[in-house]
């Protein structure tokens, strides 16, 4: 299981940090379901002081929805949910919208949902080609100022959704 020995790496950094991010794929979604069970997760979470949130993705296809369905089926409670509504391809989220998921996580899970809209197509073919993030980009010459402008926009707007969770995000031990 050399999955769940680089886990249990990553989980030891909290006892010398005050944050741990993570990015994984959907297809980890067992794996971390297994791992969380393998180390009695309410129990280190525990020791540690510490809180977990899961930051979950959505968009418009049931595969995304029935992640969330799936995590908090299996954590409940144990803890905190932000549903990131990404609107990468689509800005439909009927499904997410009509779905039992989200209505679990509002009501009785305490769960939020933040918004991370499209960004232009050529925006992100540009930032591709140049191998550059946002932050990068709005200071670099390759982009037009009206793009630069645009990203600028795009990057403060998400920040100001992310703000409005950072109390489930950043929390103090």
């Amino acid at each position: 299981m050399d999955h769940h020995r680089e886990l249990d790496g990553i989980f030891g950094a909290l006892e010398e940090a005050n944050l741990v991010v993570m990015d994984c794929r959907a297809a980890s979604t067992d794996l971390f379901i297994d791992y969380f069970a393998e180390i009695d997760l309410p129990a280190v979470l525990s020791t540690l002081g510490t809180a977990l949130t899961l930051v979950m993705p959505v968009n418009h296809e049931s595969d995304s929805v029935d992640q969330i369905q799936r995590l908090a089926d299996q954590f409940g409670k144990q803890c905190s949910y932000v549903v990131v509504r990404n609107a990468a391809h689509s800005d439909s989220f009927a499904l997410f919208e009509s779905s039992e998921v989200r209505a679990q996580l509002k009501d009785k899970l305490g769960g939020r949902e933040i918004a991370m809209t499209r960004l232009q197509d050529w925006l992100v073919e540009a930032l591709n080609g140049e191998n550059l993030t946002i932050t990068a980009a709005v200071k670099n010459p390759a982009f037009s100022l009206l793009d630069r402008q645009r990203l600028q926009t795009w990057q403060r707007r998400l920040y100001t959704e992310i703000e409005s969770v950072a109390g489930l995000l950043l929390r103090a031990k």
